[in-house]
């Protein structure tokens, strides 16, 4: 999936980019390195291995309910996705955690490796609470692979900077986040910023009022970012890294926003 988002934003770009390629892939695919390294030092089993575990120890809701395993799985994937998706509106309501969420937001353009963008510190937060929603689920193992795999995959679709056909793009985000659908989150306003939380399924944003379909300025005229970490130098691996504890919080936290 990242080889052809990659292709396709070189072949049908949906916005020009204003920063350097080389440096933005060096500092976000950097990220990806050390938070694949980190995880395997925190974390001593996967999300996989954890619901094998609650599977044989008889945790969690679906072990210990009789229901057909079709539909254990599906409900599976639905709820390990709507707990993303309350996860993603947490850290912008929060603004001690909005300070960590704020790296991703901070890039300047949007492609395929925003999508994994995100600070080791969030990272860690986030498997925690997966685990602790795996425990409580006791999801099918293979119902966890599914969901890691969607997540991921449609991370990297949603972020990718490619030109996807506008009627293609209406009927796709009624059953998947669209690039489209998700570049207006990654917005300047802080109205917009605020919106359209969803990952995977974009269900959640319709049904608890967090849906925008097009960002005000169009996706040509938008700016992407935030007000903070404007300057290209902000950008560098090492400086992102050190986002949380800069400057102050800013208005983009939920809990925050007062100037409609």
């Amino acid at each position: 999936m990242l080889a052809l988002m990659m292709v396709l934003e070189l072949t049908a770009p949906r916005r020009a980019l204003s920063q350097s390629r080389a440096v933005r892939w060096y500092a976000n695919l950097g990220i990806v390195a050390l938070n694949t390294a980190l995880l395997r030092l925190v974390f001593p089993i996967a999300g996989v291995g954890l619901a094998m575990l609650t599977a044989d120890r008889g945790w969690g809701l679906f072990n210990n309910l009789a229901v057909p395993y079709w539909l254990a799985v599906g409900a599976s994937v639905a709820i390990l996705d709507l707990a993303i998706y309350l996860q993603h509106v947490m850290v912008h309501a929060v603004p001690l955690l909005w300070r960590l969420h704020r790296m991703h937001h901070a890039d300047q353009d949007i492609d395929v490796t925003t999508g994994a963008r995100f600070h080791p510190l969030e990272i860690v937060l986030s498997m925690a609470i997966k685990m602790a929603v795996i425990t409580a689920l006791g999801p099918p193992a293979v119902a966890v692979m599914i969901f890691e795999v969607l997540l991921n995959a449609t991370a990297m679709f949603n972020h990718a900077n490619f030109r996807l056909p506008l009627g293609l793009d209406r009927c796709l985000r009624l059953l998947v986040v669209t690039p489209d659908m998700h570049r207006v989150h990654h917005s300047l306003l802080v109205q917009e910023t605020n919106s359209n939380f969803g990952f995977n399924l974009p269900w959640w944003d319709r049904l608890l009022g967090t849906y925008r379909g097009q960002p005000e300025k169009g996706h040509q005229g938008m700016t992407i970012g935030i007000d903070l970490f404007r300057d290209p130098g902000t950008q560098h691996l090492h400086r992102m890294l050190a986002q949380p504890f800069r400057e102050e919080t800013g208005d983009y936290a939920i809990n925050r926003r007062n100037r409609d």
